[in-house]
């Protein structure tokens, strides 16, 4: 018999460990935003992945929520790019 888990979220599910699924989170909540400021933009996907400095299968990627293949680095950079302020908020788990 399987045991049933609950999770918090869905990356504590998926994540091996605390700090992945912190990650994870974060990754995420960057990714939702960005996907959020670049549906603002006119033009073409190709037009928009050239607005950010990337290139179109990149582009799609972000546009999938492709979590795994970003980097927290690459997805500040790519915030900064689109005019939006990265913050931090810490708090007690």
């Amino acid at each position: 018999m399987i045991e049933e888990q609950t999770f918090a979220s869905v990356w504590d599910a998926l994540a091996d460990t605390a700090q992945e699924a912190a990650h994870l989170k974060v990754r995420s909540a960057l990714m939702i935003e960005l996907n959020e400021r670049i549906k603002e933009w006119a033009g073409s996907d190709t037009q928009k992945a050239a607005r950010l400095g990337i290139t179109k299968p990149r582009f799609s990627n972000l546009k999938a929520g492709r979590v795994d293949l970003f980097s927290l680095d690459a997805l500040v950079d790519l915030a900064a790019t689109a005019g939006l302020a990265v913050s931090l908020n810490l708090a007690a788990a």
